[in-house]
């Protein structure tokens, strides 16, 4: 591969021009197709073959005007006032016929009619119902509802709020934050290459990068339901992965360059060694987020191929629109002599000498510096085992939104079961009289009456057709909370029972319930996930370094970061630690989805890190002499400053986004920001060395037999040739220690 790659690198800087038209033309077309699409996102999980799903697609069919979305209509009186008096129904009834004929909604329910006015008087609850579901409502919609409310109501003697599910997110939310984050980024590049045009050309790739996949993934909006979310994800994935994979390409270059190779040799050189880690690199975090595939829940689905994308079109953009610009700035990219680049990029002292050396440090007393980080990565782990997960609802949205102060004001005055109501449906096994039915469902009702933590059960209702009847119960508690999730299970207790007395069938759905049932196969899928994704990377890393222990390692450490991550997230989310200063809007569970989400990103980009790093130890191994500690600290020396730059600029970019007040995003960035600065920085930097300095030549042991079986992938580039002198990496047999690779694998 190394050997191919070097030649797509020289073609591509010899035809710099045609390659940067090429992809300006795959950008445009995609901005063209991502425009014509209307790039229209929702925020509805839902998993089909669940109970709730199940239940509300029959629900649907069944009491079509029941399971479309609604606008919650608060009016609140001031104190001392009363939403019942005169003046205050008067404004009610304006407000609701106006609303009654805005877009798309075919009524408005009364809060007289439907006696959900508060115990102290001072606060009303109308419903404005729509004929679809969030997803399908026009775009407008419910911003013209707003706007209509806002003028009937005004200088009217009642504080009029809008919630509801048909409120929420629709589209990419980007702002300032995520801006400066690739402004942060930008500094660290200079900062790394020394070089304003160097780092210029990282961000511009990047950018370029999640351009066009962006675009790709959001012309599929019209045929393939897609959260806001998967976008969100792809955007900070390819912006980090993006930079990352450029910074390690460039970084050598220059490097080279000092050293005085030419620039056309030098760009092949760096493309066939540099580009074979990438891409190594790169297939690693496509299988980390196409695992999510494996779950077999469609939304995450999406996200992980969209996040994939993004990846696969930075891998690209690195391998060939990278060295076509290399080949365009040519010369301007070498550093001056004399300069900072040029002396870190050619400084001749023995690594691991001088005042300072983090690798000589790390590596003194390995098996102490190996307990340490241990230790440290458990003690940030300890509050992961108080994590609560659940799906977002408008209690989670940014505090002073429409849909927040509504939601707080419904639990405050009418209980918060009221924003999560569940649906009991009974259905007949057989054909039957809407009497029986009724009577059927009148019990159903009694039984949920007796549970405790059912506040209130209206009335049955029967579908035109007789066909299916329907209850709604409000819980005591809140869409959220465990003894929510308590209660439905409870409930779906009751269906052998029923099934018996009755001959119905009993389901449970509502948006609640689809929730729970969503967390719990989440919750179920984590597992094979985790061993699907990471049994495949094990083999590719396998592949790549030819050792047993070196995958073993990178998979364990990037366990402790995980775990490290998710404590993390639980003191600040569910705590509360730090929510002030980290723009916490409210303190619960957690988005169900995050666990497996972060567990895939992290997976993928920790492996970038393993595969820098350790792919340079391995490389001065191979050339070195015999002291396997010395090929260590020779490795750490060329490698660790474009890691810490890579993982600066990769922190940078997820803080930014760890900024929204986005529910979902904030806490999987948080913990994606967590996690790379405790796996580049405790396991990469810190462990990975301790461990291949304790292990010494057992670190690169690999059983005779598995190694005949195994491809010769060559990510050290040992087929390569810079100018007339071949690069062989061999070690003599003379320095080849006890656990050395073989005889019949050192010529390659």
């Amino acid at each position: 591969m190394a050997k191919w790659l070097y030649g797509v690198g020289q073609a591509c800087a010899r035809r710099s021009r045609t390659v940067v038209a090429v992809w300006l033309v795959v950008l445009a077309a995609a901005l063209a197709g991502a425009v014509a699409s209307g790039a229209k996102t929702n925020n509805e999980f839902t998993i089909p073959g669940t109970e709730s799903q199940q239940a509300l697609d029959l629900l649907s069919k069944s009491f079509p005007a029941a399971s479309g979305s609604s606008a919650q209509v608060l009016f609140v009186a001031p104190a001392g006032r009363l939403v019942t008096s005169p003046a205050a129904r008067s404004e009610i009834r304006r407000v609701l016929g106006v609303a009654a004929r805005a877009p798309q909604v075919v009524g408005a329910v009364s809060p007289f009619s439907s006696q959900m006015v508060s115990r102290d008087g001072r606060v009303a609850l109308a419903q404005v119902l729509y004929p679809v579901s969030r997803m399908d409502l026009r775009s407008g919609t419910t911003a013209a509802l707003q706007q209509r409310v806002a003028g009937a109501a005004t200088g009217g003697p009642l504080r009029v709020v809008l919630g509801g599910n048909a409120f929420g997110v629709t589209g990419i939310q980007i702002g300032a934050e995520e801006a400066f984050g690739v402004l942060v980024a930008l500094v660290v590049l200079l900062v790394a290459f020394g070089s304003a045009l160097a780092a210029g050309m990282t961000v511009l790739g990047a950018l370029l990068g999640v351009g066009i996949g962006l675009s790709a993934l959001l012309c599929l909006t019209g045929v393939v339901t897609i959260s806001s979310t998967a976008p969100t994800l792809a955007l900070m994935i390819g912006l980090a992965v993006g930079m990352d994979y450029t910074l390690f390409i460039v970084s050598r270059h220059r490097a080279q360059l000092a050293s005085g190779l030419p620039v056309q040799e030098s760009i092949g050189l760096s493309i066939g060694r540099s580009g074979t880690a990438v891409t190594f690199a790169g297939t690693t975090v496509i299988i980390a987020m196409a695992g999510l595939s494996v779950v077999g829940i469609p939304f995450l689905t999406v996200m992980g191929l969209a996040a994939s994308l993004t990846v696969l079109v930075a891998v690209l953009i690195a391998l060939t629109l990278l060295p076509a610009l290399l080949g365009t700035f040519g010369e301007r990219l070498r550093p001056k002599p004399g300069s900072r680049a040029a002396r870190a990029a050619t400084r001749a002292e023995a690594p691991g000498t001088g005042r300072f050396s983090w690798g000589r440090l790390v590596t003194a007393k390995p098996a102490l510096t190996i307990a340490l980080v241990v230790v440290g990565l458990v003690v940030l782990a300890v509050p992961a085992r108080d994590l609560s997960l659940a799906m977002p609802d408008n209690g989670s949205s940014p505090r002073g939104s429409g849909e927040r102060v509504a939601y707080d004001l419904v639990s405050r005055y009418f209980g918060p079961g009221f924003n999560g109501p569940l649906v009991l449906l009974v259905q007949p096994k057989a054909p039957t009289g809407e009497r029986d039915l009724l009577t059927a469902a009148a019990r159903v009702r009694q039984e949920a009456l007796r549970l405790p933590d059912v506040l209130v059960a209206t009335a049955p209702q029967v579908n035109p057709r007789g066909t299916l009847a329907a209850v709604d119960v409000i819980p005591r508690t809140g869409p959220a909370e465990n003894a929510t999730k308590d209660l439905v299970a409870s409930i779906r207790d009751l269906e052998p029972g029923i099934a018996a007395r009755t001959g119905t069938v009993l389901r449970v759905t509502g948006l609640a319930a689809v929730g729970i049932d969503v967390s719990n196969r989440l919750g179920n899928a984590l597992a094979p996930f985790a061993a699907v994704v990471v049994g495949l990377a094990l083999i590719i890393l396998l592949v790549v370094f030819r050792s047993i222990a070196v995958p073993v390692k990178a998979a364990l450490g990037f366990l402790l970061s995980v775990v490290a991550a998710l404590g993390v997230v639980t003191a600040v989310f569910q705590w509360g630690w730090l929510r002030g200063p980290l723009g916490v809007q409210s303190v619960g569970p957690v988005v169900s989805f995050l666990p497996i989400v972060v567990l895939a990103v992290l997976f993928g980009l920790a492996m970038d890190y393993e595969v820098f790093l350790v792919s340079r130890v391995r490389e001065d191994y191979m050339v070195g002499s015999s002291d396997a500690r010395l090929s260590v600290l020779t490795g750490f020396h060329h490698a660790s400053r474009v890691v810490v730059a890579a993982a600066l600029v990769m922190f940078s970019v997820f803080a930014s986004f760890g900024a929204t007040n986005d529910s979902i995003v904030k806490p999987v960035a948080v913990a994606a920001a967590v996690g790379i600065l405790a796996d580049a920085f405790l396991v990469r930097m810190t462990l990975v060395p301790a461990v291949l300095a304790l292990l010494g030549h057992r670190a690169w042991w690999l059983p005779r037999w598995l190694d005949r079986l195994l491809p010769h992938a060559d990510i050290e580039g040992g087929a390569l040739v810079a100018g007339t002198v071949p690069v062989a990496l061999t070690r003599r047999p003379e320095q080849r220690g006890p656990c050395a690779p073989p005889a019949h694998r050192q010529q390659r």
